[in-house]
């Protein structure tokens, strides 16, 4: 109540009364909201140790590679390895010439096979030579390329093929040769010419068997000769 109030003897309104009570109860049941202002984040300075990259690899428990690997678990100690002699060639009085031999087994091999190349080259030229020889110079190209195609593929492999098995069955004779007289020499190699050349003409009868062996024994013998003079 106010002084004019007690003065005049007025009563103050209900509505005036109660709006500071209504205010107040309002005041009291707002839900209070409080607003923090946010903290600026904290960084902390790295120190000396922190950028040591060495120290990092230490203390951090790295695989190790090598356990990686398929054989790690394997016992070195325990292993047995596959020693291959390279350089041993063959103890055999005669063996050491201008092409050493290791054994039967590189005789054989390398032998056929340069023997097998040698005469298929020889073949195809002599089929070159011949299919160019049977087709007139006025024939169209198509035609002379396919005298000369005839004649390389008919040419190369037969002779190719027949000197590739009579070499292996040379080098079989001279090896054995060699084995049961302790020694390569000459007389080897013209023997097993000669047994060669016979057994690859056994079935033409006596005469080609006796050609071919004599061809086959001149050229062993002639290789053998050259091969111990270089």
């Amino acid at each position: 109540m106010s002084f004019w109030d007690a003065l005049t003897g007025r009563k103050p309104s209900s509505s005036s009364s109660a709006s500071p009570q209504s205010s107040d109860t309002f005041a009291d049941s707002a839900p209070s909201t409080t607003f923090q202002s946010p903290s600026a984040p904290s960084f902390s300075s790295p120190s000396a140790s922190d950028m040591d990259m060495s120290s990092f690899l230490k203390d951090t428990t790295l695989p190790d590679p090598s356990a990686l690997h398929p054989l790690a678990g394997l016992n070195q100690s325990t292993l047995d390895y596959l020693s291959l002699e390279e350089s041993a060639l063959s103890d055999l009085p005669g063996s050491q010439s201008a092409l050493p031999s290791r054994g039967w087994s590189d005789d054989l091999c390398y032998g056929t096979g340069v023997t097998y190349l040698t005469a298929l080259t020889m073949g195809g030229t002599w089929g070159l030579v011949e299919g160019l020889n049977r087709s007139p110079a006025s024939a169209p190209p198509k035609l002379r390329l396919n005298s000369v195609l005839n004649s390389v593929t008919r040419r190369g492999p037969f002779l190719g093929n027949s000197a590739g098995v009579v070499a292996l069955v040379y080098n079989g004779f001279n090896s054995t040769l060699g084995y049961y007289r302790g020694k390569h020499d000459a007389a080897n190699s013209i023997v097993a010419g000669a047994l060669s050349g016979m057994l690859f003409k056994s079935t033409r009868g006596f005469k080609p068997m006796a050609i071919s062996a004599g061809i086959v024994a001149s050229v062993a013998g002639a290789w053998a000769v050259s091969t111990n003079t270089l």
